[in-house]
C-alpha cells in the first residue's frame, strides 16, 4: 500500500500563486506515475497533470499548462504543484495520486493510490 497526504491549500485571490505538496510513503517503489486531479462540487473528477516518477517527464491539462508546474523529489518521496496565475474556475478541491503505471493516465481509474484532497480557492 501507498499512503499520500496533501498540504498547501488555501484561500487566494484571481492571479496569485499557492504550492501544493503531497508526501508519499509505504510501498513507494511500486510507484511509476504521480498525478494531481482536481473535483469542482457538482462535476467530475478530472486530471489536471501528472509525472513519471523515474525520469520526470510530465503532461498538463490544457486548462492549465503554462501556470501550473508538477515536480517531485525522489529521496524525499514528495511531489509538488505549483500554481501561478490562478482564476476562479481554479477553485477545487485537489487530490494527489500515484499509479502503478497501467492504463491511460489521464484517467482517475487509472491511479490506485490516492490523497484525501485539500481545498484551493481562488476569489474573483
Amino acid at each position: 500500500q501507498v499512503q499520500l497526504v496533501e498540504s498547501g491549500g488555501g484561500f487566494v485571490q484571481a492571479g496569485g500563486s499557492l504550492r501544493l505538496s503531497c508526501a508519499a510513503s509505504g510501498r513507494t517503489f511500486s510507484i511509476s506515475y504521480m498525478g494531481w486531479f482536481r473535483q469542482a462540487p457538482g462535476k467530475e473528477r478530472e486530471f489536471v497533470t501528472f509525472i513519471r516518477w523515474s525520469f520526470g517527464s510530465t503532461s498538463y491539462a490544457d486548462s492549465v499548462k503554462g501556470r501550473f508546474t508538477i515536480s517531485r523529489d525522489k529521496a524525499k518521496n514528495t511531489m509538488s504543484l505549483q500554481m501561478n496565475s490562478l482564476k476562479p474556475e481554479d477553485t477545487a478541491v485537489y487530490y494527489c495520486a500515484a499509479s502503478r503505471g497501467v492504463g491511460p493516465l489521464y484517467n482517475a481509474t487509472s491511479y490506485q493510490y490516492w490523497g484525501q484532497g485539500t481545498q484551493v480557492t481562488v476569489s474573483s
